[in-house]
Order: C-alpha cells, then sequence, then structure tokens
C-alpha cells in the first residue's frame, strides 16, 4: 500500500508543477477575498470573532477549488480504469489524495494566512502562534480527509461541479464551528488560549471519525 500511496502521490504532484491548476487558483482567490474584505467592510483591520470567521469561510471555500480538481487527471484521461484494474487495495488512492490536499493546503496557507495577518488582523499575527497552528494542522488534516472523500464520491458524476460544494460545505461545518472558535481568542488584542484544548479534541476527533469512515467505504465508492 506505501508504494502505491507514494506512486499516486507522486504523480499528482508532478502534474501539479506541471500544470498549476489548483494550488494558484486556490491561492489566488483567498488572497483576492481578503482584499475585498479589507476594502468592503469599511474596517482597518479585525479581530476576535469575526476575524477567525473570514479567515476560515475563506479557506473552506478555497477548499472546493482543490477538490473539484482532485481528480481531474483520473477523469479527463480514463485514469480510474487503470486504477480499478491495478492490483493495489484501492484504500491507497483515498490516501494518496488526502495527502495530496493537504500538501495543497499547506502551501495555500503559507501565502493566505500571512496575506491575511497583513491585510484584516488587527493584532500581530505572530501573537497566534504556535496555538493557530496546531488549530491549522488539524483542520487542514479535516479538510483533506473529508474532500478526498467527497472528491471520490463526485468523480464519476456529470454534475461534480455542483455536488462537489453540496456535499462538502455541509460535511465541513463542524471543522469550520471548531477551527473557528479555536481561533477567536488568538485573534484578540490580548491573545489567550482559553478553551483551546477543547476545540482541538473536536477537530481531532473529527478528523479521526472521518478518516475511519474514508478507510471503510472508499474501496466501494469506486466500484460503483
Amino acid at each position: 500500500m506505501r508504494r502505491a500511496v507514494g506512486a499516486i502521490l507522486r504523480k499528482d504532484l508532478a502534474i501539479e508543477l506541471r500544470t498549476r491548476e489548483s494550488v494558484p487558483a486556490m491561492v489566488l482567490f483567498s488572497v483576492t477575498v481578503f482584499v475585498l474584505f479589507h476594502f468592503g467592510l469599511g474596517r482597518d483591520s479585525l479581530d476576535g470573532d469575526l476575524a477567525a470567521g473570514v479567515l476560515w469561510v475563506t479557506l473552506l471555500l478555497a477548499t472546493v477549488l482543490g477538490v473539484n480538481r482532485l481528480f481531474a487527471s483520473e477523469r479527463d484521461q480514463g485514469g480510474i480504469d487503470g486504477i480499478l484494474l491495478a492490483p493495489i487495495d484501492r484504500t491507497a488512492v483515498f490516501v494518496a489524495k488526502a495527502a495530496v490536499l493537504l500538501l495543497y493546503l499547506a502551501v495555500v496557507e503559507l501565502v493566505a494566512v500571512p496575506a491575511f495577518g497583513l491585510l484584516l488582523l488587527g493584532p500581530s499575527l505572530l501573537d497566534a502562534l504556535p496555538e493557530l497552528l496546531a488549530v491549522v494542522a488539524l483542520a487542514d488534516i479535516g479538510l483533506a480527509v473529508v474532500g478526498a472523500l467527497v472528491a471520490g464520491i463526485a468523480s464519476e458524476t456529470s454534475a461534480r461541479d455542483l455536488l462537489v460544494p453540496l456535499l462538502l460545505l455541509p460535511l465541513l461545518v463542524p471543522v469550520a464551528i471548531g477551527a473557528a472558535n479555536a481561533s477567536e481568542p488568538l485573534f484578540r488584542e490580548l491573545s489567550s488560549a482559553e478553551d483551546l484544548g477543547k476545540w482541538l479534541g473536536l477537530l481531532a476527533l473529527y478528523d479521526g471519525v472521518f478518516a475511519l469512515v474514508g478507510f471503510g467505504v472508499f474501496d466501494y465508492l469506486l466500484e460503483d
């Protein structure tokens, strides 16, 4: 399984490096939304719950762009048939796609989060570290796991561009709630880590549940 995961991961990363279809679009979307909020809200800076909400809603919507393209190469070139015929554990596809999306999100956030801090955040972004890194890491795992699962469901449907957001966004509501509530105290003028453990626990539980669901059902999703 490890070799299959590595092969699919290398293939997807090589395609992204060559085509640059997913990550640049996700980065451009995120930064554009932050610029729109910067000028549209009529405020010089945000803090607390409003800042947390803007950040995580933007990152969730950017994730939709990545999920829509997650199985693009397999759809466009008949790669799904090759995967179904290959003598590999098909759960490896789920693991590889989740890892690809996780890497995409990490790269996007290297640009988007500093842009958010520069354009919108009132308190210094450095004051939220290192706690914010833990929130981002657990939230990204949830986004990647659920995104890979939804991408597998929608991969062979004709209305995939419509189906992905309709399925993905409701499933990611707990991630938005947990990440925003965990980030909100970190984005105050006097940042604190109140209730951080509770929200990190919620995110970790969510990640574990959907990882188990993905391992359990992904094989059947590709068959259907």
